[in-house]
């Protein structure tokens, strides 16, 4: 019975600290994560590139996160393969520094973090500010989860089962290493694997060497898990999890054999405790920064020829994907909504096309570039008269009135899908030709608040993708919730605009016009990017009917 009630104990507090730790992450990304691409994108030396793959890590309490944001950058061409490499080695530091952190004795701010977290999560509307009370909160749990996790050991610590598990680690480290492995990977969190190994250690469940083969184990692992996660994205992406890999595994082999025969001679004396094992896991990783960063570059064409380019040996595919839309479905609602949703996707990734390099024609005002992105609205449009057909060709008596209405409710966002395209090429681009024309600038504090805006639509570009595709309620409501922050970040914006005119900012005066009417065109094509949102909240009744009144209140106040 004992062994039963440890592992439901030990089940549950494993779980809170999974939660807690994406929790946190959770808050960490719904507030900066708009700005990631920006940071990590940027050109800079191997030092510069691990310092920011550090910091990313701390904020993140993840690895294997930055090595997956990594991945992704680098797949889509705006990170080269040794910078990537060198941002993921700096992770790799950053979430040992962490465990640094989360292992002291923090159980007195439990209840300060609760209470401060909670208010600002439960009782505060600003979007910054409810994502700080979650990541409180997150902090919170994770303290709550391994103290959990120590209780958890109590009622086994002095049974014979554990300490005979225990022995078997400490003396046969090789399996120690595979079943720290296993757990970093099946956790999906190397900063939870080893947070469980020092607390371990701490209360003098396991001993000390079994512990430190644990965690080579666990960082073994968690090198793993970016590898699977990244395994059907392009070979691109795939480069850098595989490179780490082979640096991380071969190093924590290394330092398994080497470490586990200097404990075993004596040359490492008697290292007892939770904090030696932190310590090693940071040594380990600073040592593997140290010699592994000097050869970022020289990695690059090894694995080129490891991890050849496949789009290189098929034959060229066509820029854009063709039309999802299919005549002969549209009197089966099965595989007609379905088909109206693909096309919508295909809708919404045109739009991403058009709206991305937006910011990028500001300061290039580069004529192919803009009438190239004026092009895609073609696109766009076409893929409105095809849904508008498909719409109309559906035969209302073969249709239960639901599925009706999810049809036309999906023809109305590519209407609006269609006039955010029109915002862009009509509104955007024109303006960035007005730039080009007067060969102005706009002021760095001005820059900073339209790259800003700019970063949080295209998060939300992705989010409305995702509520386009699974119509969950939740994504939904942070969706709408975004929109109400993007004019916030407008207002805020055009308040600052008009404080540094009254200083008499050069920048400010000259690029006066252009700067309100960016600010008004990224709110509006935000506008319609949210309306993805609009059907799943009327279903799920989260929305009334007089929000439009409320707008219109709100853009009056906002005059």
């Amino acid at each position: 019975m004992a062994i039963v009630t440890f592992l439901i104990s030990l089940t549950g507090a494993t779980m809170l600290l999974l939660f807690a730790v994406r929790m946190v992450r959770t808050g960490i990304e719904r507030s900066y994560g708009a700005s990631f691409q920006r940071v990590m994108t940027r050109q800079r030396s191997y030092l510069q590139a691990s310092l920011v793959g550090l910091t990313m890590a701390v904020v993140l309490q993840s690895s294997a996160a930055v090595a997956l944001l990594t991945s992704g950058f680098a797949a889509s061409g705006m990170l080269s393969f040794p910078v990537g490499l060198a941002i993921v080695l700096g992770g790799d530091l950053g979430s040992a520094l962490i465990i640094q952190v989360l292992s002291f004795q923090l159980d007195w701010l439990v209840p300060m973090l609760l209470a401060i977290g909670g208010y600002l999560f439960v009782k505060t509307e600003a979007k910054k500010a409810r994502q700080l009370g979650r990541i409180l909160m997150g902090v919170a749990f994770i303290l709550i989860s391994l103290r959990f996790l120590r209780e958890a050991m109590d009622p086994i610590r002095d049974s014979a089962f554990l300490p005979a598990v225990a022995d078997y680690l400490a003396r046969d480290y090789i399996t120690a290493f595979l079943v720290g492995g296993a757990l970093a990977f099946v956790m999906h969190s190397s900063v939870a694997a080893i947070l469980m190994c020092v607390t371990l250690v701490q209360i003098g469940a396991i001993p000390f060497a079994a512990g430190m083969s644990l965690v080579f184990g666990a960082n073994f692992g968690s090198a793993f898990l970016p590898v699977w996660l990244t395994r059907g994205m392009p070979v691109t992406a795939q480069r850098i999890p595989y490179a780490n890999l082979a640096l991380r595994g071969s190093w924590a082999l290394a330092t398994l054999f080497a470490a586990n025969l200097a404990l075993r001679t004596g040359l490492l004396g008697d290292p007892q405790g939770g904090q030696m094992l932190v310590n090693v896991h940071i040594a380990f990783n600073l040592s593997l920064l140290v010699l592994a960063l000097p050869f970022c570059g020289r990695l690059a064409a090894l694995y080129e020829r490891f991890l050849p380019d496949r789009n290189k040996e098929q034959k060229p595919k066509p820029a854009r994907p063709v039309s999802a839309l299919d005549m002969e479905t549209v009197a089966n609602p099965s595989q007609a909504l379905p088909s109206l949703k693909r096309e919508l996707l295909r809708m919404s990734d045109l739009l991403e096309t058009m709206f991305r390099p937006t910011l990028e024609l500001y300061r290039s005002g580069d004529k192919e570039q803009i009438q190239s992105v004026q092009a895609i609205d073609e696109d766009v449009n076409q893929c409105l008269s095809g849904i508008r057909a498909f719409v109309a060709a559906i035969p209302p008596d073969l249709y239960e009135k639901q599925d009706a209405k999810t049809a036309r409710d999906l023809m109305e966002i590519a209407i609006r899908l269609e006039t955010a395209g029109d915002v862009v090429a009509k509104r955007l681009t024109v303006l960035a030709s007005e730039m080009r024309t007067k060969g102005s600038s706009f002021s760095q504090d001005g820059w900073s608040e339209l790259v800003q805006m700019h970063e949080g639509i295209l998060a939300n570009m992705k989010l409305a993708s995702n509520v386009l595709i699974s119509d969950d309620l939740e994504s939904a409501r942070l969706l709408s919730l975004e929109k109400t922050e993007i004019k916030r970040v407008e207002r805020d914006s055009r308040k600052r605009h008009l404080r540094r005119l009254q200083r008499g900012t050069r920048e400010s005066f000259e690029t006066s016009d252009i700067h309100l009417e960016t600010l008004r065109a990224f709110r509006e094509f935000n506008s319609h990017i949210a309306s993805v949102a609009y059907p799943v909240l009327y279903r799920n009744g989260q929305l009334l009917e007089t929000r439009l009144i409320k707008e219109i209140a709100d853009e009056a106040q906002d005059s």
